[in-house]
């Protein structure tokens, strides 16, 4: 009976957002508005919508997980530089892209590069719309990889098609409503991912008997509750947690630079001027929210150390959230129906990100690709048609992808959100800051930028010691440097490039 109760929770929830796709749908009357929603975003719907989307399902499965096998040090070191990088993002980038999108009149983040530096034959378009696509596929995977393991591990559903089916309720919202759409239904997913942290980190306590025994059972596990130590669970002993991890870790933020869908976001906004309202809400939920699925993982080792739930391993630890939902769904009709809207938390997560990577990678290959380097003519009905039959046709590959269910989804984000972070990150702030960067310097720090995040994951990381960084942080040095050389190297842009980029930064003064 619970089962059904929690069943008819999704499926309302999943009505609901079909239902903003369906609603969106009729503002949408060209591809600027199907992309960039006309940029006439609020201030709270900008905020939730960028966090909603940026915290995917690492949010309720991913950060839960890692604090559940290691202990607190990665996670919080993680969430930190999480919340620093969402602060500083709001702070000095999403203001001025917002104008200077508006300025060179793009509506795409190849696009606007492309602008920004005179590319007139559209290489940077070219190349920074490959990469969106090479590092979305697999981003959209793990969202999709997510919403199976919900429902295998809660309902017994077949993994596959639990995840295609899923998968169909995503594209069907987007392919309809557009950015409007995932920005609306984002806004609604932040509200009830909010809920799913609150109601489980308190139940989860109390059912541990209290905050005491929680903090009593970390206490002895060797490493658990060491900012400078991490446990180790196959052996119960602890391992050190050094410097060059904690600076490797905190890199996390720096990904918030080059992330496409967060960036759309800020270019869609329709006030600039409202912008730190957006901020400062956003900072405070990211810093909250993190901190609250940290401590689910620590309560959700207590909980299977009093055997209240099954003790998990591996990738299996990212289920903690639906493990402690199930329990709850035990006890009354009542509470199997707040588990099933928790469990809906975590596909509001997970399609909150899957609907933004979806449209982003679209977009880079209906606009960028087939408009802006193929040149290819279309009429807005056409447009439109093509731009939606993208979006499906990128969801089919990341289902593909997703095929296996023992895949980590906290490692799968990890490598994507690293590949954002050094191909476009140093991009995105050369682009405001630096008149002096120019299109080669740009071409080449995208390139190295995407490049090194595969040569150090799998070659250089594998030397071990000070090696063992997260790619995201040499690959974002090696991507900024790359681009000051070669820009400095190759001559200043052309004096109508220059000319252009002050009208557009005196305009946004």
């Amino acid at each position: 009976m619970s089962n059904i109760i929690i069943l008819a929770a999704i499926i309302l929830y999943l009505g609901m957002v079909v239902w903003i796709g369906v609603i969106c749908s009729k503002k949408n009357s060209d591809v600027g508005d199907f992309y960039l929603g006309g940029r006439k975003l609020g201030p709270v719907v900008t905020a939730m919508s960028a966090e909603a989307s940026d915290m995917s399902s690492y949010l309720l499965m991913g950060v839960p997980g890692l604090a559940y096998l290691t202990g607190l040090a990665d996670a919080t070191w993680t969430a930190i530089g999480l919340a620093l990088g969402t602060y500083l993002n709001w702070l000095i980038v999403a203001k001025k892209i917002r104008l200077y999108s508006h300025g060179y009149q793009a509506i795409t983040l190849p696009d606007y590069f492309s602008k920004r530096f005179g590319d007139d034959k559209h290489v940077i378009t070219l190349i920074s719309a490959a990469l969106i696509v090479i590092f979305f596929i697999p981003y959209t995977a793990s969202g999709f990889a997510a919403c199976g393991k919900l429902f295998n591990s809660l309902l017994g559903f077949n993994y596959h098609t639990a995840m295609i089916v899923s998968a169909v309720v995503i594209v069907l919202y987007c392919t309809m409503g557009g950015f409007l759409a995932a920005s609306t239904s984002d806004l609604v997913q932040s509200i009830i991912m909010t809920f799913a942290l609150a109601v489980v980190v308190i139940f989860g306590i109390v059912q541990a008997g209290g905050m005491g025994a929680v903090l009593d059972n970390a206490k002895a596990l060797p490493g658990y509750l060491d900012m400078f130590h991490t446990h180790i669970a196959e052996t119960n002993s602890s391992g050190d947690y050094g410097f060059f991890k904690i600076v490797s870790t905190l890199a996390w933020g720096l990904g918030y630079f080059g992330m496409p869908h967060i960036l759309l976001r800020f270019m869609a906004i329709e006030d600039e001027n409202k912008l730190k309202i957006s901020r400062r809400i956003a900072t405070v939920w990211v810093f909250i929210s993190l901190i609250v699925a940290t401590g689910i993982g620590v309560i959700g080792l207590t909980l299977s150390k009093n055997g209240i739930i099954d003790t998990l391993t591996g990738s299996e630890s990212e289920t903690i959230i639906v493990k402690i939902s199930h329990y709850l769904s035990t006890f009354n009709p009542v509470a199997a129906f707040i588990a099933g809207i928790i469990l809906a938390g975590i596909l509001a997560a997970t399609m909150s990100t899957a609907d933004s990577q979806l449209l982003a990678a679209s977009s880079a290959i209906s606009q960028n690709l087939a408009v802006e380097v193929l040149h290819i003519n279309m009429s807005k009905k056409t447009s439109m048609l093509v731009a939606r039959l993208t979006v499906v046709v990128i969801s089919v590959i990341s289902i593909f992808f997703a095929l296996d269910p023992t895949s980590s989804v906290f490692k799968i984000v990890s490598f994507a959100w690293a590949g954002f972070g050094a191909a476009f990150g140093p991009v995105v702030l050369c682009s405001l800051f630096w008149k002096r960067a120019n299109k080669y310097g740009i071409v080449s720090g995208m390139i190295a930028g995407g490049a090194m995040i595969f040569i150090w994951k799998f070659g250089i990381a594998k030397l071990g010691g000070i090696f063992a960084v997260y790619e995201l942080l040499p690959a974002f040095i090696f991507a900024t440097v790359v681009i000051i050389v070669v820009s400095l190297a190759t001559g200043k842009p052309s004096q109508e490039v220059m000319d252009k980029f002050e009208e557009v930064k005196n305009m946004s003064k």
